[in-house]
């Protein structure tokens, strides 16, 4: 799967949400259509298209397909957004660092 191919699968909200119901338990379709109040239609459709890209694993119970995620294909995106993830950390660490030389100053001009 390429990775714009799953930013794209990931920046639909009711995706996402089905991901999210997924890390907590395995599913059916009728779990996620309870939980989430979409139509079986609807998640049947979102569940396809996750299980194409690789998050979503299905697995046959007698009469039912219990679903369950599988984050692997996101380790990826994880690796993309690192660099980015450092750059905010050094902006943060940043601003620590300033409102640290603040609080000194003011507790300086208070003595």
């Amino acid at each position: 799967m390429i990775l714009h191919d799953i930013y794209a699968i990931i920046a639909e909200p009711s995706r996402r949400r089905i991901l999210d119901c997924l890390l907590r338990s395995d599913s059916t379709v009728k779990d996620l259509t309870e939980e989430l109040g979409l139509s079986q239609p609807l998640i049947s459709s979102h569940l396809r298209l996750l299980r194409e890209c690789g998050l979503v694993r299905v697995q046959a119970d007698a009469q039912r397909r219990i679903y369950s995620l599988d984050a692997s294909p996101l380790a990826g995106v994880d690796d993309w957004l690192s660099t980015y993830r450092a750059k905010w950390n050094q902006h943060v660490d940043k601003l620590e660092e300033h409102l640290d030389r603040q609080k000194r100053i003011k507790k300086e001009n208070l003595q």
